[in-house]
């Protein structure tokens, strides 16, 4: 099963301040290729809050190009793609407001969230973050930037997919009950999901 993985870090509490982004690219079931870009935000602000979370300071990013110039690179790579986040409800944001920012059409692309489908892949653990996941799933995480954050997921979701026996996006949606998320242009459609039974998904 093909799909990408993407994570934003972003400067402040802004939705459109995106100040890096990863991407992981799993071909055939393997890790092909992890990718990221520092990106200078439009307004320039960083919130201390946000530094002490990942790192990324404003002197790192001033001579980096703005989303709207990257954008020429990225958009290519993730156009008619399966795009995985781990919160996607905040990374999918990230991108539709930014991309509203700098007044670009949507990409065409389908996105699932990986906090929501391990709740009914690994069922009753003590919680769902990514750090907690990975912990359990023996994944290195060097966590909160944008390219490790991919990687790490991707590894999580290649072990998801195992677990579950999914080996297509048919599958993703049998198995699992849920609808995967669009953007397009003019818009998008969030991801559904139908009630399941309560029991687990797989034995063990």
């Amino acid at each position: 099963m093909d799909f990408i993985t993407i994570d934003f870090e972003t400067a402040n509490s802004n939705r459109n301040s995106p100040c890096e982004i990863g991407l992981t690219f799993v071909r055939e079931d393997r890790i092909v290729e992890t990718k990221s870009w520092l990106i200078k935000p439009q307004n320039g602000w960083f919130d201390y809050y946000n530094i002490l979370v990942h790192g990324i300071k404003p002197e790192e990013v001033a001579d980096k190009p703005e989303f709207d110039i990257l954008w020429t690179e990225i958009k290519p790579l993730v156009e008619d793609q399966f795009l995985i986040a781990h919160n996607a409800g905040f990374d999918m944001s990230v991108l539709r407001k930014t991309l509203e920012t700098y007044d670009i059409v949507f990409p065409t692309l389908q996105y699932a969230c990986s906090y929501i489908f391990s709740k009914r892949i690994w069922p009753n653990l003590p919680a769902y973050d990514l750090k907690t996941l990975c912990r359990i799933n023996n994944i290195h995480l060097n966590h909160h930037r944008a390219g490790d954050d991919s990687k790490a997921t991707a590894e999580l979701v290649l072990k998801a997919f195992d677990r579950a026996g999914i080996t297509s996006l048919i599958d993703f949606e049998e198995v699992l009950k849920i609808k995967p998320g669009q953007l397009f242009a003019g818009g998008y459609r969030a991801a559904s999901s139908k009630r399941m039974a309560t029991k687990r998904i797989l034995p063990g």
